[in-house]
């Protein structure tokens, strides 16, 4: 895992079309602004979990015994 420092207004590229720029610094919490191609899908860690959970589930109804 790579680990960067950053202050407000100060950003991080990954590749070339991805954008994460710190936007706010309030006590324990860190609001970032995410630029990235429509194509890419941004999800918060619990909602991408709850979309990876629904699919399984979804998944194995699906299937004929």
């Amino acid at each position: 895992m790579l680990v960067l420092s950053r202050k407000k207004d100060e950003k991080i590229i990954i590749g070339d079309s991805i954008t994460l720029m710190v936007i706010e610094i309030k006590n324990d919490k860190v609001r970032l602004g995410i630029e990235a191609p429509k194509d890419v899908t941004v999800h918060r860690e619990e909602v991408y979990a709850a979309i990876k959970e629904q699919s399984e589930h979804d998944n194995t109804n699906c299937e004929t015994p």
